[in-house]
């Protein structure tokens, strides 16, 4: 098991408010510099559109750092998920994640596993792992009977039990539910706050280990020492109200998360 980043780590960062987005490389040069061994490039589009020779490049980087790349996109069509087949053995990923809703395909369980059991073969024979994110599109048990119809070894779950939330879903529950199916952790920490006057709540990121993620608990029922589970640290940072002051937070925030998991080694 290894403790990393993602791009969503560098959320503000990498966006359009950014005035100079960061590049791949400066991310994995600060996931090496924050003690990180694992880097998740994870739904950030451009790298569909990169050739074999930035790939390479690109793997090649990493291999310097000594970090472990791993991939993540959304959706399950059958010639998207090869897309991102070629992308991973290119750049020697082993776990991609993806989501099973995307803007134009909303699949039920029986077209999602259907399109799952003719994608995950090649997966499996290319020595990779695919893990289906836990969100609030999508019910937990819906996503378990996928995982469950597919039946193999090389599809699994990617647990964010803060997700879930949203979906009315007892972060708890969700992690006891997926803990023999998970094959990765995105680590982020959330809270409810009063809104103003009282009126209502915002449900919102916070450091780890400020908020309602039970870090002990998941780590506890999933074991991932023992199973080998990366653990990838990701936020949910408000927008502050000018790029500077995002960026010095959310950087604030990568570093308090990484230390905090390498601590609990």
């Amino acid at each position: 098991m290894s403790y990393g980043l993602s791009t969503y780590a560098f959320f503000w960062r990498v966006s359009d408010r950014a005035p100079r987005p960061l590049t791949l490389d400066e991310m994995l040069a600060q996931t090496r510099e924050m003690g990180g061994e694992v880097f998740q490039i994870c739904d950030y589009s451009p790298i569909e559109a990169y050739d074999d020779g930035r790939l390479d490049a690109l793997r090649a980087t990493a291999a310097g750092y000594g970090i472990t790349l791993e991939l993540g996109t959304r959706g399950v069509r059958t010639e998207h998920l090869a897309a991102y087949l070629r992308i991973a053995r290119r750049l020697g990923v082993t776990l991609v994640r993806s989501m099973l809703n995307t803007a134009d395909l909303r699949p039920t369980v029986a077209e999602a596993t259907a399109l799952l059991r003719e994608a995950v073969p090649a997966y499996a024979a290319a020595g990779v792992t695919l893990g289906l994110e836990t969100y609030e599109q999508v019910s937990t048990d819906d996503l378990l009977a996928v995982v469950r119809g597919v039946d193999s070894p090389h599809l699994g779950v990617v647990l964010d039990p803060g997700n879930c939330v949203a979906r009315l879903e007892r972060p708890v529950d969700v992690v006891e539910a997926t803990a023999p199916y998970v094959v990765n952790i995105h680590v982020k920490d959330f809270s409810f706050s009063r809104r103003d006057g009282w009126v209502g709540f915002t449900f919102a990121g916070c450091l780890l280990g400020e908020g309602l993620l039970d870090h002990g608990h998941m780590t506890a029922t999933v074991r991932p020492d023992e199973r080998g589970i990366n653990q990838i640290v990701e936020h949910w940072l408000p927008w502050q109200g000018d790029f500077e002051e995002t960026a010095r937070l959310e950087d604030r925030w990568t570093r308090h998360s990484i230390n905090t998991l390498l601590r609990s080694k």
